[in-house]
């Protein structure tokens, strides 16, 4: 009997925004069914080739490859008004967009309550925010658990709408139990009643497109030799379970997160990409040892163009934190790294990069589920940069051999080899290990 395929998995191993989009792009010729398995439009996904870019939320990053299928599995949450701009925005036939692209019928709907809840829930907090992008993630999430969450699927069914204005005057009832009104806040620069007509427009759209059995779907793929590789959106340290929780989103974004969301048991996970920065970003609040608070900080950020492709916002920016990544590795089971932005490194001639931490005058290996900030001190390893351009070389092998050391360096501590290195944003601009 022939062993049927497995899936491989990528993921980012930090606090997001590693370049899971690019990546995705330039794996997906190797793929012919690319599956998103955790979190809604609070994700971005930016692609650039050909001198043109694209930000996706929703959609999986394979969809500008033809005869590639595309699925979005129930673990994702979906924006109906939000999935209808992507849509806008792709620049792909209508034939070609309903050849590939699928939609789990179990994937729950973010309705316009939902992202009213989200900013009455973070306007209440006042200095307390989480740092949420405002996009319903939460609440929609949180419903799916208290079993009151609407599904894709149940919008085909009859009494939907009954369903629909239930949830909708339960949401208006706790935002009015916070002080505030569906008329308090703005959606997409819209009232809440004329954001309303649009989700129900784009709610429409999205039901003439494939509508599948996803977790049948995936698995009967594998069992005909189909290679699947998964995209997670955000990163491990913002994982609901083991990130910094509070201040992390609302779904497993780890390798686990691949099997609930797509249906697919552990034996059918194969390679696990993970992904990571040669330094370390973060949106919103929440704990970030190494984050740079000086003009090192303000270089990252403009060299590297650190600003949330969903929400727009500067990007906190620190040295690379190797017990952090080493933790990910551990959760995940990472079999491959992929490095990227090296290229913001190369105007430093030295930086900094975390090996430990000490906390409370104790040398600790990871952070703690719970700690005070303030006693916490990265431990900093300097490091020599290399100070050159890097679209000349072709692969990781001929790479300046100070960043060659950097590579070691990271290998040797969390014991996974780095097998790409991405040198810039464009598709073209990506290292393999021959």
């Amino acid at each position: 009997m022939k062993q049927a395929n497995k899936a491989d998995v990528l993921l980012g191993l930090q606090w997001g925004d590693e370049g899971k989009g690019k990546i995705v792009d330039v794996l997906t010729p190797g793929y012919q069914l690319i599956a998103r398995f955790q979190g809604g439009p609070n994700a971005g996904h930016t692609l650039e080739f050909e001198n043109r870019k694209y930000v996706l939320h929703t959609i999986p990053s394979g969809i500008f490859h033809s005869g590639t299928k595309n699925l979005i599995g129930s673990g994702v949450v979906i924006d109906p008004y939000i999935f209808s701009q992507e849509l806008d925005h792709l620049d792909i036939g209508q034939e070609q967009l309903r050849e590939s692209l699928l939609i789990s019928a179990r994937a729950h709907l973010i309705t316009p309550s939902h992202r009213l809840c989200d900013a009455a829930n973070e306007a209440s907090r006042g200095k307390q925010k989480i740092g949420s992008t405002l996009k319903g993630i939460g609440p929609a999430y949180t419903d799916k658990i208290a079993r009151s969450g609407l599904r894709l699927g149940d919008s085909l069914c009859a009494g939907f709408e009954t369903q629909y204005q239930e949830l909708r005057e339960a949401h208006l009832r706790l935002v009015k139990g916070l002080g505030y009104s569906k008329n308090d806040f703005q959606i997409e620069k819209r009232s809440f009643d004329e954001y309303e007509k649009l989700w129900f427009e784009g709610l429409k759209r999205i039901q003439g497109l494939q509508l599948v059995e996803s977790e049948v779907y995936i698995n009967q793929a594998l069992d005909q030799g189909v290679r699947v590789l998964a995209e997670g959106a955000q990163g491990t340290l913002l994982d609901i379970d083991f990130g910094s929780y509070p201040f992390v989103t609302s779904s497993n974004t780890i390798a686990a997160g691949a099997c609930t969301g797509l249906g697919l048991a552990p034996s059918r996970i194969g390679e696990v990409y993970g992904i990571f920065k040669a330094y370390c970003t973060r949106v919103g609040s929440g704990p970030f040892p190494t984050e740079l608070f000086d003009a090192h900080g303000d270089q990252l950020r403009k060299t590297g163009n650190e600003f949330g492709s969903t929400t727009g916002r500067p990007r906190r920016c620190g040295w690379l934190d190797l017990p952090a990544l080493k933790y990910s590795v551990m959760l995940n089971g990472v079999t491959k790294l992929i490095m990227t932005k090296v290229d913001v490194l190369s105007e430093l001639p030295q930086f900094k990069v975390c090996v430990g931490y000490e906390y409370d005058g104790q040398q600790v290996e990871f952070l703690p589920s719970s700690f005070e900030p303030e006693k916490l001190r990265p431990i900093l390893q300097d490091f020599k940069g290399w100070h050159c351009d890097l679209a000349t070389f072709s692969s990781i092998g001929e790479l300046p051999s100070a960043l060659k050391d950097y590579l070691k360096l990271i290998e040797d501590f969390v014991r996974v080899p780095i097998e790409i290195v991405s040198t810039g944003p464009d598709r073209v601009q990506t290292l393999f290990r021959k």
